[in-house]
């Protein structure tokens, strides 16, 4: 199945994300965060990403979903320390943290299907909140 990691510089935001597609998704999807720093702080940190990915990796890709700024480049570089078989089924998406997280756990969780879960990403993207109120 494909496995998700939820990268942000706030480790109760990335649990939080991780909590909210656990409400919508079987507990055995393996959606795994990766917030903060490994000693508490705010920030990112590309060990913690790598293990992440390698611990929600199970042979059929992984996603990952950042929030800002340096969660994109340490994701990148966690992406490029992993071994060759994971690296080539390791995609960022360009999805919005919660709603982005939410929608895409959900496609992969019924498809199992990459470029559906990369759609869902897409969606999720452009989707609006509000319709016009005037």
């Amino acid at each position: 199945m494909i496995g998700l990691v939820v990268v942000s510089h706030s480790r109760k935001i990335a649990e939080g994300v991780v909590e909210l597609i656990y409400e919508m998704v079987d507990k055995d999807f393996k959606i795994i965060p990766a917030g903060g720093t490994s000693d508490g702080r705010i920030g990112t940190d590309p060990i913690m990403i790598k293990e992440a990915i390698e611990k929600a990796y199970d042979g059929d890709g992984i996603g990952i979903i950042v929030d800002i700024g340096s969660s994109l480049m340490n994701a990148e570089l966690a992406i490029e320390l992993l071994e060759e078989e994971i690296r080539k089924k390791v995609i960022i998406l360009d999805t919005p943290i919660v709603e982005g997280s939410i929608s895409v756990a959900v496609q992969a969780y019924i498809s199992n299907n990459m470029e559906e879960v990369l759609k869902a990403a897409e969606e999720a993207r452009t989707t609006k909140k509000l319709q016009e109120q005037f």
